[in-house]
């Protein structure tokens, strides 16, 4: 385990959750849409306010120079294309330095990460008959294994998501609302509402500028990368910054014991 005191009197903590692909059974046969993935990177909240926060708002000041009533939200995409607003990292120099001290940062950081990734057409070929939705599959392992993290810590914590709109928001929050309810074939609902501090998913959208999602955000495709590259089916090389930080990954995710948590490949 990465963050916090085991049994600190007092910690909460939160997952703060991405997504990489979509949970569409129809599209697995599409070689670019076979694999769902949902990252989650825990984090205890007081530490969120105190230092993680602070520390990203101050690196964003440094290198993008944001209006505060316009804040800028670090996203993987815009930022390795050099998109408005991040328009100085096509400077071969300053792309340099944002990546050093943003990569040090990634490893100085305290938190832990959890990553379920789905092969949704063998997932497909496997239930013919009946299946579950891919979503709330991977969601169930993931909120397993935080169960785990917060049984380990004797700690309770809360679960956010990005807000993706609409019919998105409301699977998202149809299926925590069963994992509440009904727990999974593992874990029972009872375990489940004792290490939760609220029944009720919190969605937000990416302008309110929340930081652990854009730590997820920056960690969810390195980390989905990785896990397809140990399963053989990656088909592309990865760039240099996201091995640089699938090295700093490897440090991050969730361990119990001898046992790691923190990737998982369905």
């Amino acid at each position: 385990m990465k963050v916090g005191s085991p049994g600190a009197d007092g910690v909460k903590y939160r997952i703060y959750i991405d997504e990489v692909g979509n949970p569409d059974l129809e599209s697995s046969d599409n070689p670019n849409h076979r694999y769902l993935s949902l990252t989650g990177v825990i984090l205890e909240l007081d530490y969120v306010q105190t230092t993680l926060h602070p520390q990203l708002e101050a690196l964003k000041l440094k290198h993008f120079r944001p209006h505060p009533d316009e804040p800028i939200i670090l996203h993987r995409k815009e930022m390795i294309h050099a998109d408005e607003p991040f328009t100085v990292l096509a400077d071969d120099a300053l792309r340099v330095s944002f990546d050093v001290e943003l990569l040090g940062l990634l490893q100085d950081w305290r938190y832990s990460v959890v990553t379920v990734c789905l092969d949704k057409k063998r997932h497909k070929a496997t239930y013919s008959t009946w299946r579950y939705d891919p979503y709330h599959y991977c969601l169930a392992v993931m909120l397993e294994r935080y169960l785990f993290f917060l049984d380990d810590a004797g700690a309770q914590g809360d679960v956010m998501a990005e807000a993706r709109g609409g019919k998105a928001d409301m699977r998202l929050k149809a299926s925590f609302e069963r994992l509440w309810q009904n727990g999974t074939e593992f874990v029972e609902a009872a375990r489940f509402q004792a290490r939760r501090t609220s029944r009720q998913l919190k969605v937000k959208p990416k302008a309110v500028n929340v930081a652990g999602l854009q730590l997820a955000d920056l960690l969810a495709h390195p980390s989905r990368d990785e896990i397809l590259t140990e399963q053989g089916v990656m088909t592309r090389p990865q760039r240099e910054f996201a091995r640089r930080v699938v090295a700093i990954l490897r440090s991050k995710y969730y361990v119990s014991g001898r046992t790691v948590y923190g990737k998982k490949f369905i």
